[in-house]
Protein backbone atom coordinates (compact mmCIF):
# COMPACT_ATOMS: atom_id res chain seq x y z
CA UNK A 1 0.00 0.00 0.00
CA UNK A 2 1.31 3.44 -0.55
CA UNK A 3 -0.59 7.02 -0.96
CA UNK A 4 0.16 10.64 -0.39
CA UNK A 5 2.01 9.59 3.32
CA UNK A 6 5.08 8.33 1.19
CA UNK A 7 6.95 4.84 0.89
CA UNK A 8 4.88 1.31 1.63
CA UNK A 9 4.85 0.41 4.89
CA UNK A 10 2.09 -2.36 6.00
CA UNK A 11 -1.62 -2.62 4.57
CA UNK A 12 -3.83 -1.19 6.79
CA UNK A 13 -4.96 -3.48 9.79
CA UNK A 14 -8.46 -4.81 9.71
CA UNK A 15 -10.45 -3.88 12.79
CA UNK A 16 -14.08 -4.60 13.37
CA UNK A 17 -17.04 -2.35 12.64
CA UNK A 18 -17.86 0.66 14.95
CA UNK A 19 -13.94 0.64 16.16
CA UNK A 20 -13.18 3.99 17.03
CA UNK A 21 -10.25 5.93 16.41
CA UNK A 22 -9.29 9.49 17.75
CA UNK A 23 -6.20 11.38 18.87
CA UNK A 24 -4.87 12.25 22.68
CA UNK A 25 -2.76 15.45 24.59
CA UNK A 26 -2.94 16.54 27.85
CA UNK A 27 -3.88 20.24 29.10
CA UNK A 28 -0.02 21.04 30.98
CA UNK A 29 1.72 19.55 27.56
CA UNK A 30 0.18 21.91 25.23
CA UNK A 31 -2.20 24.25 26.62
CA UNK A 32 -0.04 26.89 27.73
CA UNK A 33 -1.10 30.34 28.98
CA UNK A 34 -0.59 29.22 32.66
CA UNK A 35 -1.15 32.31 34.91
CA UNK A 36 -4.01 33.21 32.22
CA UNK A 37 -7.88 34.00 33.09
CA UNK A 38 -7.74 32.70 37.01
CA UNK A 39 -5.91 29.47 36.28
CA UNK A 40 -3.98 28.61 39.45
CA UNK A 41 -0.44 27.08 39.58
CA UNK A 42 0.08 23.10 39.48
CA UNK A 43 2.54 21.48 40.98
CA UNK A 44 3.91 20.84 37.07
CA UNK A 45 4.33 24.71 37.33
CA UNK A 46 6.43 24.65 39.98
CA UNK A 47 8.14 21.48 39.22
CA UNK A 48 9.39 22.68 35.71
CA UNK A 49 10.26 26.47 37.77
CA UNK A 50 12.88 24.46 39.93
CA UNK A 51 16.28 24.76 37.88
CA UNK A 52 17.83 21.26 37.38
CA UNK A 53 14.41 19.40 37.30
CA UNK A 54 13.16 19.25 33.17
CA UNK A 55 15.87 19.30 30.20
CA UNK A 56 17.01 22.78 29.38
CA UNK A 57 14.99 24.25 32.26
CA UNK A 58 11.74 24.06 29.75
CA UNK A 59 8.03 24.82 31.13
CA UNK A 60 4.85 24.62 29.91
CA UNK A 61 3.96 28.18 30.36
CA UNK A 62 2.95 28.62 26.53
CA UNK A 63 4.02 25.37 25.70
CA UNK A 64 1.65 24.44 22.11
CA UNK A 65 -0.80 27.87 23.08
CA UNK A 66 -3.63 25.52 22.95
CA UNK A 67 -5.40 27.89 25.08
CA UNK A 68 -5.58 30.46 22.22
CA UNK A 69 -4.49 27.94 19.44
CA UNK A 70 -7.87 25.50 20.17
CA UNK A 71 -9.67 26.22 17.29
CA UNK A 72 -6.25 25.22 14.60
CA UNK A 73 -6.21 22.23 16.71
CA UNK A 74 -9.93 21.28 16.37
CA UNK A 75 -9.57 22.25 12.42
CA UNK A 76 -6.81 19.64 12.13
CA UNK A 77 -8.79 17.16 14.19
CA UNK A 78 -11.78 17.35 11.22
CA UNK A 79 -9.14 16.99 8.82
CA UNK A 80 -7.71 13.83 10.28
CA UNK A 81 -11.80 12.27 10.62
CA UNK A 82 -11.14 11.01 13.92
CA UNK A 83 -14.28 10.08 16.37
CA UNK A 84 -13.29 11.19 19.14
CA UNK A 85 -10.87 13.66 21.04
CA UNK A 86 -8.97 12.78 24.15
CA UNK A 87 -7.74 15.99 25.90
CA UNK A 88 -7.36 17.13 30.36
CA UNK A 89 -8.93 19.36 31.84
CA UNK A 90 -6.64 21.30 33.85
CA UNK A 91 -7.66 21.41 37.45
CA UNK A 92 -6.83 24.32 38.79
CA UNK A 93 -7.73 26.18 35.64
CA UNK A 94 -11.67 25.38 36.99
CA UNK A 95 -10.39 25.64 40.81
CA UNK A 96 -7.15 28.01 40.91
CA UNK A 97 -6.82 26.61 45.06
CA UNK A 98 -8.27 23.28 44.18
CA UNK A 99 -11.21 23.58 46.29
CA UNK A 100 -13.20 26.86 47.22
CA UNK A 101 -14.07 29.31 44.58
CA UNK A 102 -15.00 28.25 41.11
CA UNK A 103 -12.82 30.37 38.14
CA UNK A 104 -15.78 30.81 35.64
CA UNK A 105 -13.18 31.90 32.94
CA UNK A 106 -11.82 28.15 32.95
CA UNK A 107 -15.26 26.54 32.69
CA UNK A 108 -15.85 29.12 29.89
CA UNK A 109 -12.96 27.81 27.83
CA UNK A 110 -13.82 23.78 28.55
CA UNK A 111 -17.73 24.97 27.35
CA UNK A 112 -15.93 26.39 23.63
CA UNK A 113 -13.62 23.50 23.44
CA UNK A 114 -16.35 20.95 23.75
CA UNK A 115 -18.70 22.92 21.71
CA UNK A 116 -16.43 23.52 19.16
CA UNK A 117 -15.27 19.51 18.93
CA UNK A 118 -19.53 18.45 18.65
CA UNK A 119 -19.65 20.94 16.04
CA UNK A 120 -16.64 19.23 14.21
CA UNK A 121 -18.31 15.93 14.69
CA UNK A 122 -16.39 14.56 17.02
CA UNK A 123 -16.70 12.93 20.92
CA UNK A 124 -14.85 14.50 23.52
CA UNK A 125 -13.33 11.86 26.29
CA UNK A 126 -11.98 14.19 28.88
CA UNK A 127 -9.49 12.92 31.13
CA UNK A 128 -9.77 14.61 34.68
CA UNK A 129 -6.19 13.93 36.16
CA UNK A 130 -3.22 14.35 33.70
CA UNK A 131 -0.68 14.55 36.52
CA UNK A 132 -1.00 18.57 37.38
CA UNK A 133 -2.55 18.72 40.77
CA UNK A 134 -3.05 22.53 41.70
CA UNK A 135 -0.27 23.43 43.93
CA UNK A 136 -2.42 24.69 47.02
CA UNK A 137 -3.73 20.94 47.51
CA UNK A 138 0.56 19.72 47.30
CA UNK A 139 1.22 21.97 50.31
CA UNK A 140 -1.61 20.24 52.11
CA UNK A 141 0.01 17.06 51.61
CA UNK A 142 -0.75 16.56 47.66
CA UNK A 143 -1.57 12.65 47.57
CA UNK A 144 0.00 11.53 50.29
CA UNK A 145 -3.38 12.67 52.51
CA UNK A 146 -6.83 11.56 51.75
CA UNK A 147 -8.37 15.27 51.74
CA UNK A 148 -6.93 15.35 48.24
CA UNK A 149 -9.04 12.34 47.23
CA UNK A 150 -12.37 13.88 48.81
CA UNK A 151 -11.52 17.51 47.08
CA UNK A 152 -10.67 15.38 43.65
CA UNK A 153 -14.52 14.21 44.13
CA UNK A 154 -16.07 17.88 44.47
CA UNK A 155 -13.74 18.46 41.03
CA UNK A 156 -15.28 15.32 39.33
CA UNK A 157 -18.77 16.42 40.23
CA UNK A 158 -18.08 20.24 39.14
CA UNK A 159 -16.93 18.88 35.60
CA UNK A 160 -19.64 16.71 35.24
CA UNK A 161 -22.44 19.24 36.28
CA UNK A 162 -21.15 21.52 33.33
CA UNK A 163 -20.03 19.55 31.06
CA UNK A 164 -22.21 16.10 31.60
CA UNK A 165 -24.35 16.23 29.13
CA UNK A 166 -22.28 16.80 26.24
CA UNK A 167 -19.20 14.19 27.45
CA UNK A 168 -19.27 10.97 26.03
CA UNK A 169 -16.77 9.15 27.89
CA UNK A 170 -15.16 9.93 31.21
CA UNK A 171 -11.46 8.78 32.50
CA UNK A 172 -10.75 9.64 35.99
CA UNK A 173 -6.75 9.40 36.23
CA UNK A 174 -4.53 8.97 33.78
CA UNK A 175 -1.80 6.90 34.65
CA UNK A 176 -1.59 6.73 38.51
CA UNK A 177 1.74 4.79 38.81
CA UNK A 178 3.56 7.64 37.20
CA UNK A 179 1.39 10.39 39.95
CA UNK A 180 2.40 7.76 42.82
CA UNK A 181 5.62 6.54 42.71
CA UNK A 182 7.72 8.71 39.66
CA UNK A 183 6.53 11.54 41.32
CA UNK A 184 6.52 10.31 45.02
CA UNK A 185 8.88 7.86 45.18
CA UNK A 186 11.54 8.37 42.07
CA UNK A 187 11.20 12.50 42.24
CA UNK A 188 11.56 12.56 38.33
CA UNK A 189 8.05 14.02 37.64
CA UNK A 190 5.97 16.62 39.81
CA UNK A 191 6.24 17.02 42.93
CA UNK A 192 9.80 15.71 42.33
CA UNK A 193 9.22 13.83 45.89
CA UNK A 194 11.30 10.80 47.17
CA UNK A 195 9.49 8.81 49.75
CA UNK A 196 7.87 5.38 50.60
CA UNK A 197 5.14 5.31 52.60
CA UNK A 198 4.29 9.07 50.85
CA UNK A 199 4.43 7.25 47.26
CA UNK A 200 2.29 4.12 48.50
CA UNK A 201 -0.35 6.21 50.28
CA UNK A 202 -0.31 8.00 47.19
CA UNK A 203 -0.93 5.09 45.44
CA UNK A 204 -3.78 4.05 47.41
CA UNK A 205 -5.41 7.80 48.03
CA UNK A 206 -5.69 7.94 43.88
CA UNK A 207 -7.40 4.69 43.77
CA UNK A 208 -9.92 6.32 46.57
CA UNK A 209 -10.20 9.36 44.39
CA UNK A 210 -11.29 7.52 41.10
CA UNK A 211 -13.94 5.64 42.71
CA UNK A 212 -15.04 8.51 44.48
CA UNK A 213 -15.37 10.34 41.36
CA UNK A 214 -16.80 7.49 39.68
CA UNK A 215 -19.82 7.74 41.96
CA UNK A 216 -20.05 11.63 41.65
CA UNK A 217 -20.04 11.31 37.76
CA UNK A 218 -22.73 8.40 37.82
CA UNK A 219 -24.71 10.27 39.89
CA UNK A 220 -24.54 13.23 37.64
CA UNK A 221 -25.49 10.67 34.79
CA UNK A 222 -22.78 10.39 33.02
CA UNK A 223 -22.42 7.99 30.15
CA UNK A 224 -19.46 6.22 30.16
CA UNK A 225 -16.84 6.27 33.33
CA UNK A 226 -13.62 4.62 33.10
CA UNK A 227 -9.74 4.74 34.19
CA UNK A 228 -6.39 4.71 32.43
CA UNK A 229 -3.45 2.60 33.04
CA UNK A 230 0.09 2.31 31.83
CA UNK A 231 0.17 -1.45 32.41
CA UNK A 232 3.24 -3.33 31.63
CA UNK A 233 3.56 -6.50 30.12
CA UNK A 234 6.41 -7.59 32.35
CA UNK A 235 8.97 -10.65 31.61
CA UNK A 236 11.85 -12.06 33.42
CA UNK A 237 14.91 -12.32 32.29
CA UNK A 238 15.33 -15.78 33.05
CA UNK A 239 14.01 -18.40 34.59
CA UNK A 240 16.49 -18.55 37.45
CA UNK A 241 14.40 -17.90 40.77
CA UNK A 242 15.66 -14.91 41.54
CA UNK A 243 14.81 -12.78 38.44
CA UNK A 244 11.21 -14.75 38.97
CA UNK A 245 10.88 -13.10 42.04
CA UNK A 246 11.83 -10.30 40.64
CA UNK A 247 8.90 -10.45 38.01
CA UNK A 248 6.30 -11.08 40.82
CA UNK A 249 7.78 -8.12 42.44
CA UNK A 250 7.67 -6.10 39.23
CA UNK A 251 3.68 -6.95 38.84
CA UNK A 252 2.76 -5.71 41.93
CA UNK A 253 4.62 -2.42 41.63
CA UNK A 254 3.61 -2.09 37.60
CA UNK A 255 0.40 -3.44 37.33
CA UNK A 256 -1.65 -5.15 40.19
CA UNK A 257 -1.58 -2.20 42.77
CA UNK A 258 -3.96 -0.99 40.55
CA UNK A 259 -5.73 -3.98 38.51
CA UNK A 260 -6.19 -5.82 41.65
CA UNK A 261 -8.52 -3.78 43.35
CA UNK A 262 -10.22 -1.97 40.83
CA UNK A 263 -10.86 -5.54 38.56
CA UNK A 264 -10.69 -7.95 41.76
CA UNK A 265 -11.47 -6.45 44.78
CA UNK A 266 -8.71 -6.74 46.60
CA UNK A 267 -4.96 -5.89 47.45
CA UNK A 268 -2.40 -7.73 45.85
CA UNK A 269 -1.61 -11.15 46.43
CA UNK A 270 2.57 -10.45 46.60
CA UNK A 271 2.38 -6.76 48.24
CA UNK A 272 3.82 -8.00 51.54
CA UNK A 273 6.64 -9.36 49.74
CA UNK A 274 7.17 -6.40 47.82
CA UNK A 275 6.65 -3.58 49.91
CA UNK A 276 7.95 -5.34 53.33
CA UNK A 277 6.28 -3.43 56.01
CA UNK A 278 4.97 -0.76 54.27
CA UNK A 279 2.29 -2.82 52.46
CA UNK A 280 -0.26 -2.83 54.52
CA UNK A 281 -0.27 1.40 55.79
CA UNK A 282 -2.61 3.36 57.75
CA UNK A 283 -4.04 5.17 54.83
CA UNK A 284 -6.01 2.18 54.14
CA UNK A 285 -9.36 2.42 56.20
CA UNK A 286 -12.56 -0.27 56.31
CA UNK A 287 -14.96 0.04 53.11
CA UNK A 288 -12.12 1.52 50.85
CA UNK A 289 -11.99 -1.48 48.52
CA UNK A 290 -16.03 -0.94 47.51
CA UNK A 291 -15.39 2.68 46.67
CA UNK A 292 -12.30 1.39 44.63
CA UNK A 293 -13.91 -1.37 42.77
CA UNK A 294 -17.30 0.33 41.35
CA UNK A 295 -17.71 -0.92 37.99
CA UNK A 296 -16.23 0.74 35.26
CA UNK A 297 -17.88 0.59 31.88
CA UNK A 298 -14.23 0.79 30.05
CA UNK A 299 -10.09 0.23 31.01
CA UNK A 300 -8.13 2.54 29.02
CA UNK A 301 -4.99 1.34 28.20
CA UNK A 302 -1.52 3.32 27.65
CA UNK A 303 0.95 1.46 26.14
CA UNK A 304 4.72 2.26 24.39
CA UNK A 305 6.71 -0.59 25.07
CA UNK A 306 7.40 -4.41 26.73
CA UNK A 307 9.58 -4.62 30.18
CA UNK A 308 12.12 -7.26 30.82
CA UNK A 309 12.88 -7.41 34.66
CA UNK A 310 15.97 -9.00 36.32
CA UNK A 311 17.18 -9.86 40.17
CA UNK A 312 18.97 -6.45 41.11
CA UNK A 313 21.08 -4.99 44.42
CA UNK A 314 19.14 -2.27 45.80
CA UNK A 315 20.28 1.00 44.89
CA UNK A 316 20.10 2.49 48.40
CA UNK A 317 20.05 2.14 51.69
CA UNK A 318 17.48 4.27 52.14
CA UNK A 319 14.67 1.62 54.19
CA UNK A 320 11.87 3.81 52.88
CA UNK A 321 12.55 4.08 49.52
CA UNK A 322 13.48 0.33 49.43
CA UNK A 323 9.89 -1.12 50.26
CA UNK A 324 8.56 1.71 48.22
CA UNK A 325 9.92 1.50 44.18
CA UNK A 326 14.05 0.27 44.71
CA UNK A 327 12.55 -3.19 44.94
CA UNK A 328 15.48 -5.76 44.22
CA UNK A 329 14.36 -5.06 40.33
CA UNK A 330 16.97 -3.48 37.12
CA UNK A 331 15.40 -3.64 33.70
CA UNK A 332 17.11 -5.20 30.97
CA UNK A 333 17.45 -4.49 27.65
CA UNK A 334 16.83 -8.19 25.44
CA UNK A 335 14.99 -6.62 22.89
CA UNK A 336 17.14 -6.86 19.27
CA UNK A 337 14.68 -4.10 17.81
CA UNK A 338 14.71 -0.80 17.08
CA UNK A 339 13.74 2.25 19.56
CA UNK A 340 12.23 5.17 19.72
CA UNK A 341 14.37 8.19 20.81
CA UNK A 342 13.02 7.49 23.98
CA UNK A 343 15.38 4.85 24.00
CA UNK A 344 11.66 2.34 24.19
CA UNK A 345 12.14 -0.79 22.17
CA UNK A 346 9.47 -1.28 19.55
CA UNK A 347 7.96 -4.72 20.08
CA UNK A 348 4.25 -4.65 18.91
CA UNK A 349 3.76 -7.97 20.15
CA UNK A 350 3.83 -7.62 23.45
CA UNK A 351 0.52 -5.27 23.36
CA UNK A 352 -1.68 -8.45 21.85
CA UNK A 353 -0.32 -10.35 24.86
CA UNK A 354 -0.82 -7.62 26.98
CA UNK A 355 -4.63 -7.35 26.37
CA UNK A 356 -4.85 -11.11 25.85
CA UNK A 357 -3.25 -11.58 29.63
CA UNK A 358 -5.80 -8.76 30.98
CA UNK A 359 -8.48 -10.74 29.55
CA UNK A 360 -7.50 -13.98 30.53
CA UNK A 361 -6.88 -13.13 34.34
CA UNK A 362 -9.92 -10.70 35.17
CA UNK A 363 -13.08 -12.27 34.39
CA UNK A 364 -15.03 -8.61 35.50
CA UNK A 365 -12.55 -6.51 32.60
CA UNK A 366 -14.80 -3.87 31.17
CA UNK A 367 -14.10 -3.56 27.46
CA UNK A 368 -10.88 -1.71 26.72
CA UNK A 369 -9.92 1.35 24.66
CA UNK A 370 -6.43 2.14 23.92
CA UNK A 371 -6.10 5.74 25.15
CA UNK A 372 -2.50 5.91 24.37
CA UNK A 373 0.04 4.79 22.11
CA UNK A 374 2.32 6.16 19.88
CA UNK A 375 6.58 6.64 19.14
CA UNK A 376 9.21 9.94 19.49
CA UNK A 377 11.13 10.19 16.50
CA UNK A 378 13.82 12.66 15.47
CA UNK A 379 11.28 14.46 13.23
CA UNK A 380 12.32 17.68 11.58
CA UNK A 381 10.77 19.36 8.30
CA UNK A 382 12.20 18.91 4.70
CA UNK A 383 13.22 21.21 2.26
CA UNK A 384 9.97 19.79 0.89
CA UNK A 385 7.88 21.47 3.89
CA UNK A 386 6.65 18.00 4.85
CA UNK A 387 7.83 15.73 7.76
CA UNK A 388 8.56 12.58 6.95
CA UNK A 389 8.41 10.42 9.70
CA UNK A 390 8.29 6.59 8.06
CA UNK A 391 9.37 5.18 11.39
CA UNK A 392 6.14 6.33 13.42
CA UNK A 393 3.70 5.24 10.56
CA UNK A 394 5.43 2.01 10.79
CA UNK A 395 4.77 2.47 14.44
CA UNK A 396 1.37 3.16 14.60
CA UNK A 397 0.65 0.39 11.90
CA UNK A 398 1.98 -2.37 13.99
CA UNK A 399 0.77 -1.37 16.85
CA UNK A 400 -3.07 -1.58 15.12
CA UNK A 401 -2.10 -4.67 13.94
CA UNK A 402 -1.20 -6.19 17.03
CA UNK A 403 -4.54 -4.48 18.67
CA UNK A 404 -6.36 -6.11 15.86
CA UNK A 405 -4.87 -9.52 16.73
CA UNK A 406 -5.90 -9.27 20.38
CA UNK A 407 -9.59 -8.80 19.02
CA UNK A 408 -9.15 -11.34 16.74
CA UNK A 409 -8.14 -13.41 19.71
CA UNK A 410 -11.04 -12.50 22.13
CA UNK A 411 -10.37 -9.25 23.60
CA UNK A 412 -12.76 -6.68 23.89
CA UNK A 413 -11.13 -3.49 22.28
CA UNK A 414 -13.67 -0.92 21.08
CA UNK A 415 -11.02 2.11 20.13
CA UNK A 416 -7.69 3.96 19.98
CA UNK A 417 -6.05 6.73 20.60
CA UNK A 418 -2.69 8.13 19.03
CA UNK A 419 -1.03 9.84 21.33
CA UNK A 420 -0.30 13.00 20.19
CA UNK A 421 -2.07 14.95 17.76
CA UNK A 422 0.45 17.41 18.34
CA UNK A 423 4.34 17.53 19.39
CA UNK A 424 4.42 18.78 22.88
CA UNK A 425 5.90 19.65 26.37
CA UNK A 426 7.41 15.93 27.13
CA UNK A 427 7.32 16.59 31.30
CA UNK A 428 10.49 16.21 32.54
CA UNK A 429 12.48 15.95 28.50
CA UNK A 430 10.92 18.99 28.11
CA UNK A 431 10.61 19.80 24.25
CA UNK A 432 13.54 17.26 23.32
CA UNK A 433 10.99 14.30 22.48
CA UNK A 434 7.99 14.80 19.45
CA UNK A 435 5.45 12.33 19.86
CA UNK A 436 2.96 14.01 17.38
CA UNK A 437 1.68 13.30 14.21
CA UNK A 438 1.68 17.22 13.49
CA UNK A 439 5.00 19.29 13.94
CA UNK A 440 5.07 22.24 16.47
CA UNK A 441 7.70 25.05 15.75
CA UNK A 442 8.30 25.64 19.36
CA UNK A 443 9.38 29.14 18.72
CA UNK A 444 6.51 30.35 15.71
CA UNK A 445 4.32 28.07 17.02
CA UNK A 446 3.43 26.60 13.15
CA UNK A 447 1.55 23.33 12.99
CA UNK A 448 2.95 21.37 10.02
CA UNK A 449 1.06 17.77 9.94
CA UNK A 450 3.53 15.21 8.92
CA UNK A 451 3.36 11.85 6.90
CA UNK A 452 1.63 10.54 9.72
CA UNK A 453 -0.87 12.22 10.20
CA UNK A 454 -1.84 11.79 5.89
CA UNK A 455 -1.30 7.83 6.81
CA UNK A 456 -3.73 7.93 9.50
CA UNK A 457 -6.50 9.86 8.22
CA UNK A 458 -5.84 7.37 5.32
CA UNK A 459 -6.27 4.59 7.60
CA UNK A 460 -9.71 5.98 9.39
CA UNK A 461 -11.23 6.56 5.62
CA UNK A 462 -10.06 3.03 4.53
CA UNK A 463 -11.52 1.46 7.81
CA UNK A 464 -15.06 3.34 7.31
CA UNK A 465 -15.43 2.52 3.35
CA UNK A 466 -14.63 -0.81 4.54
CA UNK A 467 -16.59 -1.03 7.37
CA UNK A 468 -19.57 -0.02 6.45
CA UNK A 469 -19.69 -1.57 2.76
CA UNK A 470 -19.67 -5.06 5.05
CA UNK A 471 -22.74 -3.80 6.83
CA UNK A 472 -25.52 -5.49 5.85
Amino acid sequence: MSDASGPTVRPFPALPAGFRFGAATAAYQIEGAHDEDGRGPSIWDTFSHTPGRTLGGATGDIACDHYHRHREDIALLRGLGVDGYRFSIAWSRLLPRGTGPVNAKGLDFYDRLIDELLAAGIAPAVTLYHWDLPQALEDRGGWRVRETAEAFAQYAALAAERYGDRVERWITLNEPYCSAFVGYAEGRHAPGAQEGSGALAAAHHLLVAHGLAVRELRAAGAREVGITLNLDRLHAASDRPGDLAALRRAEVLHNEVWTEPLLAGRYPGHEAETWSGLADGPWRRPGDLEVIGEPLDFLGINYYRPVTVAAAPHRTDDPELRTAVDIGVAETDPYGTRHTTMGWPVVPAALTELLLDLHARHPRLPPVWITENGSAEDDTVAPDGRVHDTDRIAYLADHLTAVADAVTAGADVRGYFAWSLLDNFEWARGYGQRFGLVHVDYTSLTRTPKDSYDWYRGLITAHRARTEESTP
